[in-house]
């Protein structure tokens, strides 16, 4: 973490502010180093956006709200071990719950030259060896199982299954990060794929509807929203 000493002083204070508020509201404890890599992630997200345009959000402040709280928000329903994290980005949701719980096995995978180099830097400054950043589209991946597939930021509920249609292994799991009218998106899910769980998800500081899918293949869907 030394070599992140110098961006984590540059953070103004309500960054901090902002990240331990909404750590408390989602009922999350993490320890000095998991917070001090939060931090040192929106640091470098911030610094890299700035030349690489990484994402659209620029205030630094809603970095934390939009995409670490965000991120966070589904840490109690992913249990791993391996996790995929489809479309990541700058490594979205995926470096988020790697540090909140160093016993998982995520993979970033995405297509994008300058995200990836984002996410391989980001991984050896917060100094995570449980993450694995891939250049590569999702079909390189057929040859591997994953106990959960977690996608953010991915085009749609049906493109994601069918494209990582046999990536989760026996009892394993679809996650769909989702904004509100998913309706219509799990009306057009191919045969043998079922929702089993809705979690409507209240994120610190934000305002829109936020919701997490769960899918499994041939399994009874669960009755109700949580």
């Amino acid at each position: 973490m030394s070599g992140l000493t110098g961006l984590l002083n540059t953070l103004p204070a309500s960054v901090t502010t902002r990240l331990d508020a909404g750590l408390g509201q989602l009922g999350l404890s993490v320890s000095d180093h998991q917070r001090e890599q939060l931090l040192g992630f929106v640091a470098l997200l911030h610094k890299w956006n700035k030349a690489y345009n990484l994402t659209a959000v620029r205030d630094i402040n809603e970095m934390v709200t939009r995409h670490v709280l965000d991120s966070a928000a589904v840490a109690p329903h992913v249990a791993g071990p391996r996790l995929l994290d489809v479309g990541a980005g700058p490594g979205l949701p995926g470096i988020v719950l790697a540090i909140l719980n160093p016993d998982l096995a995520v993979t970033l995978v995405d297509s994008n030259g300058k995200k990836v180099r984002f996410q391989r830097q980001a991984v050896m400054e917060l100094g995570l060896t449980n993450v694995t950043p891939s250049q590569a589209r999702v079909e390189a991946f057929s040859d591997q199982l994953f106990d959960q597939v977690i996608s953010r930021a991915f085009a749609s509920l049906v493109d994601f299954v069918t494209l990582t249609r046999e990536l989760p292994k026996a009892g394993g799991q679809w996650l769909a990060m989702k904004g509100p009218g998913a309706d219509e998106e799990l009306r057009q899910l191919p045969s043998g794929v079922r929702l089993t769980t809705r979690h409507l998800l209240k994120v610190p500081f934000e305002t829109a509807e936020r919701q997490l899918l769960i899918l499994n293949v041939d399994s009874e869907p669960q009755e109700g929203v949580e």
